[in-house]
């Protein structure tokens, strides 16, 4: 097949490669999709706490390094459909004001070269596509839509709908997560012939019953349909040669089952994951190219941005027999609060706590009121919330490759202020509504530690702009320097908002699409 030529090769499977792929099959035209991955094992273990979290796994064995020389196992997952495959599914879109310049307390935040308005059409395929679904009106920050989501939203089980209640009734404004699921239900019970079944093992976990709007499910496997469209897994792309002229892409170097191979096309979409695809122009680095291909900006892998994040139990002498959890959002904070004139961020409830996660923990002693510290049991008890705020696009976090095949990811976080006040404001709600709650923060999710493992979020390295000085991808998200490159993940945010990236991802993959479409004729 490397003799083969195609019209398209998408490196990456993940929700922005999986996505282009799928929009371009109905063209007819050749495209070849290239995973390092396999497809990930349907097993017990999908939905075994320790297995996942704990032990990571489904996670890469990498091993990357700190500023300080410090190792770390990033959060990556080499398998068909990328990281989607223990995503959370909470697909939200940017806000409108998250694509204009913003002021926080430690820097401004850019704004965007498009607006809202270029990106709200494709927003709403997006949601089409990944089954999305959710309820308008109620998000006091929600930007303008086109239409109603597609599927009603999940609902709320006995104790998060009390929540939900008693935050509307202090004045607050929660509303449904919108969540890309294979969902049908009456009530709170998951129909018999449903692919999601409502358990407890959704968020961070692969799903057993492919009930997940994942990547693989939503996007490779139709994708496959269509007799044009190819998947190889195990395909490790080493590097991207051009021509003489250092301005085309003439060979897609591959390593599968320890061979090399060389694969052609017309046009190529990078789309590993906004540190992978970083990785990748750096390892194709050449003598037209040599601080690494698309980096005469010398912008690749930088502007780095993951989202400052927390995991919190809010745990109680009440226990909380919730089993699907992530149902809850609060955005009343994400553009300020009456004593903070900067934008603070997003309170989600996640996913049900498992004992084994809270057995990694280091428990503090108010918790002698378990007197045997049953993890099970504390897991029982506790609320648990995802707290997100921005963090800023700056040059100096980055990812590196060194000659030795080092890599380093520089990260200076910040927000920190915003972020705090965030959890503060957590704090004061639960209080407010007489949750009674003592705070415990996560140091693990997804088996790492979230402040520089973490890599779940992970966007920027090759912003998109109308300067190639200054930016990495034009606004049809092909690289300034190269005329047959693309890159569709989250490597071209100038600014990450503070809402789940996903869906921005996959709309910019149906916008990129149908560019690439009309090149192809």
């Amino acid at each position: 097949m490397s003799n083969d030529r195609f019209d398209v090769i998408v490196v990456g499977s993940g929700p922005g490669g999986a996505t282009l792929a799928l929009r371009l099959a109905k063209t007819g035209k050749r495209i070849l999709i290239l995973e390092r991955g396999d497809y990930l094992k349907r097993e017990p273990d999908n939905w075994d706490a320790k297995a996942v979290f704990v032990d990571g796994k489904y996670q890469a064995k990498d091993t990357w390094f700190d500023d300080r020389g410090h190792s770390f196992h990033p959060g990556l997952h080499y398998a068909v459909g990328g990281n989607s495959k223990v995503y959370g599914s909470a697909l939200f879109r940017l806000r409108e004001r998250d694509f204009s310049e913003l002021v926080h307390s430690d820097g401004v935040s850019p704004a965007w070269p498009l607006s809202y308005a270029v990106f709200e059409p494709y927003y709403a395929e997006a949601e089409a596509l990944f089954h999305v679904h959710g309820q308008r009106g109620l998000d006091p920050n929600e930007p303008p839509s086109s239409g109603p989501y597609p599927f009603k939203p999940v609902a709320h089980e006995p104790r998060l709908q009390a929540l939900s209640d008693a935050l509307e009734k202090i004045g607050h404004h929660p509303f449904p997560q919108p969540l890309g699921i294979l969902l049908d239900e009456v009530g709170t019970q998951a129909l018999p012939t449903s692919p999601c079944i409502r358990c407890s093992a959704f968020d961070g976990f692969p799903c057993l019953t492919n009930g997940k709007a994942d990547a693989q499910i939503i996007c490779i496997g139709p994708a496959l349909a269509y007799p044009n469209v190819t998947l190889l897994t195990g395909a490790y792309v080493e590097r991207l040669e051009t021509d003489p002229s250092g301005r085309t892409v003439t060979g897609v170097h591959v390593i599968q089952n320890g061979a090399p191979e060389i694969y052609t096309a017309d046009i190529v979409v990078a789309a590993c994951g906004s540190l992978s695809s970083a990785l990748l122009m750096f390892r194709s680095a050449s003598d037209q190219h040599p601080n690494g291909l698309a980096n005469s900006s010398d912008q690749v892998g930088r502007n780095y941005m993951r989202h400052n994040n927390a995991a919190f139990m809010a745990v109680s002498l009440a226990p909380n027999d919730t089993v699907f959890q992530k149902t809850l959002a609060l955005t009343d904070f994400y553009f300020g609060a009456d004593d903070w004139d900067y934008p603070l961020g997003t309170i989600l409830t996640n996913g049900k706590s498992h004992g084994e996660e809270v057995q990694a923990e280091a428990l503090p002693a108010f918790l002698q009121w378990f007197p045997d510290k049953p993890f099970d049991e504390i897991a029982r008890h506790s609320l648990d919330f995802w707290v997100m705020s921005e963090d800023l696009p700056l040059p100096t976090n980055r990812i590196t490759l060194a000659k030795d095949g080092r890599v380093t990811l520089n990260v200076r976080p910040t927000g920190g202020e915003a972020h705090r006040r965030l959890r503060h404001k957590l704090e004061q709600l639960l209080t407010n509504v007489d949750a009674h709650p003592h705070l415990l923060h996560h140091s693990l999710y997804l088996g790492k530690n979230i402040p520089i493992g973490g890599t779940a979020h992970q966007a920027g390295t090759m912003r998109f702009g109308t300067d190639p000085a200054s930016s990495v991808l034009n606004l049809d998200c092909r690289v300034h320097d190269v005329d047959n490159l693309y890159v569709v993940d989250a490597s071209f945010f100038p600014t990450i908002g503070a809402v789940n990236p996903t869906l921005t991802i996959i709309a910019n993959a149906l916008r990129v699409a149908d560019h690439v479409a009309g090149r192809l004729g």
